[in-house]
């Protein structure tokens, strides 16, 4: 018995999600707080699983999923109307090899630093800054003027070192 198209194009389009879900989901807390990533990611799914042939088709299926993760995101932040910050991470006093903690607490710092942007100034930061992106192909990914990016980054740059020059003083 022969597989209808329909469901052909909803399991490549599942093989192709689960490809990029690692690299979403840590996205999705780093955008999102670990607290609410799995929800996000999940959302994202359910907005792309609607239209799997545009999440197929698209030059770049990650900057498409992540471009949905990001508006999934921006949605949540609206309707709650607060962001819930990290607590700040203990310090470690071990000299050797301390489990992972001190790679953990640059992570949390990292959720620290970015909860305190704005969705798109977060996304922007992510996609330029640590996957590698482009500002055009940032832009082109999130349906963005190249300047509305290149400002926010800047913006968000800018109030990065603002933070972390704070916490030297």
């Amino acid at each position: 018995m022969a597989s209808c198209p329909g469901e052909e194009l909803r399991s490549s389009f599942d093989e192709m999600f689960c490809a990029l879900l690692p690299r979403l989901y840590r996205r999705a807390v780093l955008l999102a707080g670990a607290h609410a990533a799995e929800d996000a990611v999940h959302e994202a799914y359910l907005k792309l699983v609607g239209r799997p042939q545009r999440f197929l088709s698209h030059p770049e299926p990650y900057a498409y999923a992540f471009s949905t993760l990001m508006s999934v995101v921006r949605d949540g932040y609206r309707r709650s109307g607060r962001q819930v910050l990290v607590a700040e991470p203990k310090e470690s006093g071990t000299d050797g090899w301390d489990g992972g903690l001190e790679e953990r607490t640059a992570e949390i710092e990292a959720m620290r630093l970015l909860g305190r942007l704005t969705v798109r100034q977060a996304g922007v930061v992510i996609l330029i800054d640590l996957d590698g992106y482009t500002i055009d192909q940032a832009a082109e990914a999130l349906k963005l003027h190249r300047g509305t990016v290149s400002r926010s980054r800047a913006r968000a740059l800018d109030k990065l070192r603002r933070l972390l020059a704070d916490n030297q003083s």
